[in-house]
């Protein structure tokens, strides 16, 4: 028992002894010493910390698109391929960030991405007035250009800062504090998860309607630059032992001894191992899918609603429904992602999707438009789950943070992509329809990798 009690605390002073003391576990309280398992408060704090990230998510940006088109002066193509490129640029720098993470802990992660995208959506809400500053200050005959390049700054900052960052420091952190019971706390997240990403579209025109759009972004980067940034400060933690405590809520002063641990349990991948996986491009190609449609279909709703014949306030509405389908199958998914061999449930996403994606090239039928509900809000249930408990299952925790950051890099890629897709079908065949139909080529295929691909891990002898 003293030699346990040693390891303990030399392991808790490892962690501590590397950090600022205002970001040491035991400030402002001691995790280790409440009456119940911290990770379930880890579990609604992370869950806080990716609903928080909505205004750098696609979802959140959508509802503004068509104000920075009026604003800016922009079309609709130049919008979407500023866009893409910021969303791509802010990809390529998430590898880093994952090392980041792994090297200082999702706490101070957190801190700094609230912060910066709070700094971001300020500069949002008044940068086509920098691009007429600097317009007339430059002598240009318009600010179009200029408004371009400052979009492009504002979305990569946009993008790396909320779907980046912030969204990979809580679903690593989350998937840190739980092991056997990892499917069922990412399940339980991912119930609120869905359900606010789904809701978001509808209570954001709310906002804006009642504020302007502006006054919504200021009021936002309020809340997550000074509100978040707090809250992660106080809430998170970066994995159990650095608080004495083991995953799934054993005392690490009652673990087995970490040698037989070690013995037992296969070893974590590194990230040059796990990208040489067929299980990770498998899994990472299924979340990249679903960021390809949703983001393009997201970006441009009201627009695609309108062809279809629907209003603005009817096209956004349809995100409602969807949150509810979301929500039943997000509570499911958690259920089964402990029990069920990850690859299957992947393939039943890649399914839903692929059903969602053709009907919303339909929304003018009312039998269709509820099999795109139905689709596009499984799919999403299953997306928040999935993408929590694949990697730490498949790899292990040592190096997490470096691994999610290439995913992480990829599913941005792919909802880069998908607004502008969505465009230039527009632009070129003058309807949506044609690139929804495209897009459903691509989960077939994915959902075949998912059956081929073994559990890495399993693998290792």
């Amino acid at each position: 028992m003293r030699l346990r009690n040693k390891l303990s605390k030399q392991r808790t002073d490892q962690y501590s002894s590397q950090i600022h003391p205002l970001l040491h576990p035991h400030w402002p309280f001691d995790p280790g010493k409440l009456p119940f398992f911290y990770g379930w408060a880890i579990l609604a704090a992370c869950t806080i910390g990716i609903i928080m990230s909505i205004p750098g998510q696609t979802m959140g940006v959508s509802v503004f698109t068509d104000y920075l088109i009026q604003a800016t002066g922009v079309s609709r193509l130049q919008l979407s391929n500023a866009y893409l490129i910021g969303t791509v640029t802010s990809g390529l720098l998430l590898p880093f960030g994952g090392v980041f993470l792994d090297r200082f802990g999702t706490r101070l992660s957190v801190v700094l991405a609230s912060v910066w995208l709070g700094l971001t959506l300020g500069y949002m809400s008044v940068c086509d007035r920098i691009a007429i500053s600097l317009s007339l200050a430059l002598h240009f005959p318009n600010s179009t250009y200029i408004a371009f390049g400052l979009l492009v700054l504002g979305f990569t900052s946009l993008r790396f800062s909320g779907q980046g960052m912030l969204t990979l420091s809580s679903r690593n952190t989350l998937g840190k504090w739980f092991d056997k019971r990892r499917g069922l706390a990412s399940g339980i997240a991912g119930i609120f998860i869905s359900f606010g990403f789904a809701a978001t579209p509808s209570l954001l025109n709310a906002w804006i309607e009642a504020v302007t759009w502006r006054w919504a972004w200021v009021g936002m980067g309020l809340i997550v630059g000074l509100g978040m940034s707090s809250f992660g400060w106080i809430f998170y933690r970066d994995n159990p032992e650095e608080c004495g405590l083991s995953m799934d809520g054993k005392l690490a002063l009652s673990a087995p001894d970490p040698l037989l641990v070690q013995a037992e349990q296969p070893r974590d991948f590194t990230r040059g191992e796990a990208l040489r996986t067929l299980a990770f491009w498998s899994v990472t190609l299924a979340l990249s899918c679903q960021a390809l449609a949703i983001t393009g279909i997201t970006f441009h709703i009201v627009d695609l609603g309108a062809e279809m014949g629907l209003t603005k306030a009817h096209a956004v509405a349809l995100f409602l429904p969807m949150a509810l389908v979301s929500t039943l199958t997000g509570s499911l998914m958690g259920l089964a992602a402990d029990r069920i061999r990850l690859q299957f449930l992947f393939m039943g996403m890649m399914t839903a999707l692929g059903v969602g994606i053709a009907c919303m090239a339909n929304l003018d039928s009312a039998a269709l438009r509820g099999l795109a509900i139905a689709g596009l809000g499984a799919s999403g249930g299953c997306f928040g789950t999935l993408s929590a408990v694949a990697l730490p299952r498949f790899f292990g925790r040592t190096h997490l943070g470096a691994i999610s950051g290439v995913q992480m890099m990829s599913i941005v890629f792919a909802s880069a992509i998908g607004p502008s897709w969505m465009a230039l079908f527009k632009d070129f065949a003058g309807s949506y329809k044609m690139g929804l139909y495209c897009f459903c080529l691509f989960p077939p295929i994915i959902l075949v990798l998912n059956w081929v691909a073994p559990n890495p891990r399993s693998q290792i002898h």
